[in-house]
């Protein structure tokens, strides 16, 4: 009887603690954790529907920022070698031979029967023997500048198209001009020049204000814009 009646003080006492603990008008059942219930991180909405992120419309379709217009426009447009756009022939130096420059000292007409692809122009030789040459070591018998009119280059910052008859050798390597008078202008300090052109010339490769001049005085082409500007270049002592 005695061992009956302490039991029953035990688990009073221990009823008692818990009444303690928990607020009045409580109960035990008020108090199961809520994540017993319906987890809502376990079972995550936004997982379990369409997830829009898996399905991107904007992914899916044309991204125009992966395809930036203004950025394709920007990359590439100016050739890398003057060619004359009015003939739409793609020749390099109008189809003169580069090497007959430096082995003949002439100015001389290249032929379609020899003729190779280099930067993205036609090159035209007098010969077999100038193609290999050529083709052997571009870099040495290509103009400098790409074959633009070298003291526009370096005077102005411009890029203008060429006589092939208006050259110059200069440290062994080659020089176009717009004209006999340009190239007289040119030959006055070519040191100066060389170095001024050196520096300017890869610039306008990329600049997005680079302006072409396939006639001098009447038409500007801007390869970078894509349009056609009237505009006067003047390449005189000024």
């Amino acid at each position: 009887m005695k061992i009956k009646h302490l039991t029953i003080l035990a688990i009073s006492a221990v009823l008692g603690l818990g009444s303690i603990a928990m607020p009045l008008g409580s109960n035990i059942s008020a108090y199961a954790e809520p994540v017993a219930a319906a987890d809502p991180c376990a079972a995550d909405p936004c997982a379990a529907a369409a997830d829009p992120c898996a399905a991107d419309p904007c992914a899916a379709a044309a991204d125009p920022c992966a395809a930036d217009p203004c950025a394709a426009a920007a990359v590439g447009t100016v050739p890398l070698i003057y060619t004359d756009a009015g003939a739409q022939d793609n020749l390099a130096i109008r189809g003169f031979d580069p090497v007959a420059y430096f082995t003949e000292d002439a100015a001389v007409k290249g032929s379609s029967d020899y003729t190779l692809e280099w930067k993205g122009a036609t090159w035209q030789f007098t010969s077999e023997e100038n193609k290999q040459l050529f083709a052997n070591n571009p870099e040495e018998f290509a103009p400098q500048y790409g074959g633009y009119c070298a003291f526009a280059v370096a005077k102005k910052g411009t890029l203008v198209s060429v006589d092939p008859e208006a050259w110059s050798i200069v440290d062994n390597k080659l020089y176009l001009n717009y004209s006999d008078d340009v190239r007289s202008q040119w030959l006055e300090d070519t040191s100066g020049f060389i170095t001024s052109g050196d520096s300017i010339f890869p610039q306008l490769l990329s600049s997005a204000t680079t302006v072409f001049y396939d006639t001098v005085g009447e038409v500007s082409f801007n390869y970078l814009n894509f349009g056609q500007t009237r505009g006067t270049l003047r390449l005189g002592k000024s």
